[in-house]
C-alpha cells in the first residue's frame, strides 16, 4: 500500500511540480495508520525526495529560474519553523480539518487553471521586474513556509501558480522551479519536525519515497507530451474526493489521529 501511495505522490510532483504533498498526510495516516505527528515529517521527507526526482531530467533542470526559486526558499525556510510551532496549539483532529479545506482550495484552483505569461511582474522584454515584485515573491514563500511546517505540505500548489500569475513564467518553468522551492521549504519543514524523527516508521518512508522517487523522475520526462489542464483536472478531483474523506474521518473516528 505505502509503494501504491508513494508512486501517486510522486506522479503528481512529476506532472504538476505540486500536489503530491497534499496526498501524502491522508495517505500516511489512514492508509498506513501513522499518528497526525509522524506523518507529517514522514510526508515532508517524501515530497523531499519526490522533488528532488522530478529535477533529475536535464530538461527539467535547465527550465528552473534559480534567483526566483531561492528567493521563494530563503522566505519559506524560518516561515516553515513558525509553522511547526504554531502546529503545536491545535488538537490533531482540527489540524486535520483545517488540512481538508486546505485540499478544498488547492483543487478548486487546480480547476479554475489559467496561466499567464504576461504577469505582473514582467518586463516589457520578458524578463522579471525585481524591484516591483520581490515582496510579493518574500510575502509568497513565507506562506508557503508556515504551510510546510504547520500541514507538512510542501507548497507546490501555492508556488505554481504565484510563479504564473505573479510572475509571468510559463508552464514548464514554474513547475520546474516550484520543484525546487517544495525541496528547499520541505527540507527545512523537516528539520523543525526534527524533534519527531524517533516516532518514524523508516521501513514505511522508504517505500514511500523510493516509490515516489521513481516515479517522479519517470513523469518528468513526459510530463512536457502531456496535456497540463487535463492532468490538473483530473487530479483535481481526487483531491476533493481525498478531502471529503479526511473531514469525514476527523469528524467521525478521530481515535485514527493516534
Amino acid at each position: 500500500m505505502a509503494v501504491v501511495f508513494g508512486a501517486a505522490i510522486g506522479l503528481a510532483l512529476g506532472l504538476l511540480g505540486a500536489g503530491g504533498s497534499v496526498l501524502a498526510v491522508p495517505a500516511l495516516v489512514y492508509g498506513v495508520g501513522q499518528p497526525l505527528q509522524t506523518a507529517i515529517p514522514s510526508s515532508l521527507a517524501v515530497v523531499a525526495l519526490s522533488s528532488l526526482g522530478g529535477l533529475l531530467p536535464r530538461e527539467r533542470r535547465t527550465a528552473v529560474r534559480w534567483p526566483v526559486a531561492l528567493v521563494f526558499g530563503a522566505a519559506g525556510t524560518p516561515a516553515a519553523f513558525g509553522g511547526t510551532a504554531l502546529g503545536k496549539l491545535f488538537p490533531q483532529r482540527w489540524l486535520l480539518l483545517a488540512f481538508a479545506a486546505l485540499m478544498v482550495v488547492i483543487a478548486v484552483r487546480m480547476l479554475r487553471g489559467g496561466e499567464s505569461n504576461t504577469g505582473a511582474c514582467r518586463t516589457g522584454q520578458g524578463g522579471i521586474d525585481w524591484r516591483a515584485c520581490l515582496p510579493k515573491s518574500v510575502l509568497a514563500g513565507a506562506a508557503v513556509g508556515v504551510l510546510t511546517g504547520l500541514s507538512g505540505v510542501g507548497g507546490g500548489f501555492v508556488v505554481v501558480p504565484a510563479l504564473t500569475l505573479l510572475l509571468g513564467l510559463g508552464a514548464q518553468e514554474a513547475v520546474a522551479t516550484s520543484l525546487v522551492v517544495v525541496l528547499i521549504n520541505s527540507a527545512a519543514g523537516l528539520a523543525a519536525h526534527a524533534g519527531a524523527a524517533d516516532s518514524v516508521d523508516y521501513r514505511v518512508l522508504l517505500l514511500f519515497a523510493g516509490s515516489a522517487l521513481v516515479i517522479s523522475a519517470s513523469a518528468a520526462r513526459w510530463s512536457a507530451k502531456l496535456d497540463p489542464s487535463t492532468v490538473r483536472r483530473w487530479f483535481a478531483v481526487v483531491v476533493l474526493a481525498v478531502a471529503a474523506f479526511v473531514a469525514v474521518a476527523a469528524i467521525v473516528d478521530p481515535s485514527t489521529l493516534g
